[in-house]
């Protein structure tokens, strides 16, 4: 297994306890889940969180996704943390690599269609 901590920054507590249990179902990660991003950004900075892996949303309140991706990769200490963007926002590609994500991924409403992203990103 590649990543055994896993951080999902989301606004939404419905997706991540959708998220934690396809999670659940396909490894034995370690999960967390945070929903305000300007929090899980100091945790982040502080060092009181260590994930391996990150999922990040894109639409959320007091701070865009892509405002909380672009403060990870100015951070000596956090940069080098995966990011995956997972939001049912429209991001492209390109924008997702510029801003030095690992990868952007639609999220799905169908669970074993989760199960199956997770197993090939785990």
């Amino acid at each position: 297994m590649k990543y055994k901590n896993i951080l999902q920054i989301d606004d939404d507590s419905d997706d991540c306890e959708f998220f934690q249990q396809a999670l659940e179902a396909v490894s034995t990660a370690a999960y967390m889940a945070l929903h305000n991003p300007i929090e899980a950004l100091q945790k982040l900075a502080d060092n009181e969180i260590k994930p391996d892996l990150i999922f990040l949303d894109i639409n959320m309140p007091l701070m865009s996704g892509i405002e909380l991706l672009a403060e990870i990769k100015k951070r000596e200490t956090i940069k080098n943390i995966p990011v995956i963007i997972f939001s049912t926002a429209p991001v492209s590609g390109s924008l997702a690599k510029l801003l030095d994500a690992k990868d952007y991924i639609t999220k799905p409403s169908n669970f074993n269609e989760l199960k199956n992203i997770l197993k090939d990103i785990l």
